[in-house]
């Protein structure tokens, strides 16, 4: 065990691998520890690859930015070749990948040691990580409470310091509720900012993305200057930013004008806690120079809600037939959570204008999105609704389908905006309440402008620093 393994963000492990005071090898022992103690308490481990990762080190690892640095996957949204990528769902325990994807082949460029996958609700279809398959994922602050989802077992375990930064994604705020649930930063990326294939061109009709949660803003912008930039044959590009992001931290953002939302689009209430988080961040940023005003963003929340479910469930569906296809018999009730097959019921019951229609929605919401942000820089909400909540909410394999529906969108309100918008958004553990529970403030940039949510984000860090804060059980 390296004593100080838990203080260090992932650069700062690579720094120690590249002046030889530590090696590889001894990192990944201590990561291994770490998830072995951790994870009876809270599952957050979907797969252990433990011997995956010593070989990748008795093999040589790539001279990158995070050489040596311990490395999980969430078990979605990435295929590590030979590995299963179950997305959380029985029906795909035994699905094994024959290629890295474009995104994970990035990431050991990068120089990590990838020994683990991370816990998913099934099919990504929760804002908890509870489900049939892997049970339930207890937040390293509150083992009673949930991590988010859906990425929430890479947040558990970053949070837990098994490692200080885990792969997560992002199709309806996936990266950023587990983020504001467990005290991390937590950036979704623009639009086709990080590749989806070869498997895919895009995920989920457009609204999902792949990248980081971690604890330090530095982290977040290194991930993303290893992994950005569209690969052949990718069906689009995000634009090119025009610096290293790390070039970013620093660099004076200017005096900001920055929109505070309140009330989200549904009209859903906003727990107390909630809102003193939003309007801190507000008296913090006017402290820093910026001018803040109460404004509420464009976008009818019914036309939106509607829209983002058909591309969800369509895709959904799409893939459950994929697999019926290639298995030769198509996927029964049965063999998928309540959840899952909701939305297969519900893509039946489609016309085939529905997905242009859907598509059209969102399109325009970006264009009315990319209107507000010429009188405003940045958008300023809560993340969530409501601090994290109980665990048992939000399983995907619950027997009332209704109860699921109105407990996901009412903690759960503010995030899908910048899904469908495509627009960068980050998540800041800026905020605890009086149960010492933390939570999340969310800040959203016009599409393609990541360098500005990081100038603020590290501004931000600066004045008010949360790496110290971590859950007892970390400790």
């Amino acid at each position: 065990m390296i004593p100080t393994y838990t203080e260090h963000d992932a650069l700062a492990l690579a720094e120690l691998v590249r002046h030889g005071e530590v090696s590889p090898l001894e990192l990944l022992e201590t990561a291994i520890a770490l998830a072995e103690a951790a994870n009876p308490a809270l599952n957050f481990l979907s797969q252990r690859l433990y011997d995956f990762g010593r070989i990748a080190i008795a093999q040589g690892l790539p001279e990158g930015p995070f050489r040596g640095v311990p490395f999980l996957l969430k078990d979605a949204s990435g295929d590590l070749e030979g590995t299963p990528t179950m997305n959380g769902a029985r029906l795909l325990r035994n699905h094994r990948a024959g290629a890295d994807s474009t995104l994970v082949a990035r990431y050991r460029a990068a120089g990590l040691v990838i020994f683990g996958k991370t816990t998913a609700p099934e099919f990504s279809l929760a804002a908890s990580t509870e489900s049939s398959m892997h049970g339930q994922t207890a937040n390293p602050w509150a083992p009673e409470r949930s991590t988010g989802g859906s990425s929430g077992g890479s947040a558990a375990a970053v949070a837990a310091r098994v490692v200080p930064a885990a792969h997560a994604s992002d199709g309806g705020g996936s990266i950023r509720i587990p983020a504001s649930c467990c005290g991390l930063f937590g950036l979704k990326p623009t639009r086709a900012r990080v590749p989806h294939g070869p498997p895919v061109g895009e995920g989920w009709g457009s609204l999902s993305c792949a990248h980081v949660l971690t604890r330090s803003v530095r982290d977040s912008a290194a991930f993303l200057d290893a992994t950005h930039g569209a690969a052949p044959g990718d069906p689009y590009a995000a634009p090119t930013p025009a610096r290293p992001y790390m070039n970013e931290l620093g660099r004076d953002p200017g005096k900001l004008r920055i929109a505070l939302q309140l009330r989200p689009l549904s009209g859903v209430a906003l727990d107390p806690d909630c809102r003193e988080a939003a309007l801190s961040a507000a008296r913090l940023l006017e402290s820093l120079g910026h001018h803040v005003e109460e404004a509420m963003p464009p976008g009818n929340a019914d036309e939106l809600g509607r829209a983002l479910w058909v591309l969800v469930a369509s895709n959904v569906s799409r893939s459950l037939n994929a697999i019926g296809a290639t298995r030769g018999r198509p996927v029964t009730r049965d063999e998928v959570d309540a959840t899952t097959w909701n939305a297969v019921d519900f893509s039946r019951s489609l016309r085939i204008e529905d997905y242009p229609e859907a598509l059209l929605s969102i399109h325009t919401q970006g264009r009315r999105m990319a209107a507000f942000h010429d009188s405003f820089d940045l958008l300023l909400s809560p993340t969530l609704a409501k601090p994290p909540v109980p665990l048992g909410e939000q399983r995907t394999d619950t027997d009332d389908l209704e109860a699921y529906g109105i407990a996901l969108a009412s903690f759960s309100p503010y995030t899908q905006l910048a899904n469908m918008t495509g627009q960068p958004s980050m998540s800041l553990p800026l905020h605890r309440n009086a149960a010492d529970l933390p939570i999340g403030v969310m800040m959203t940039a016009p599409f393609g402008r990541e360098d500005l949510l990081f100038r603020i984000a590290a501004q931000i860090e600066t004045a008010q620093p949360w790496s110290l804060g971590k859950p007892e059980r970390a400790q």
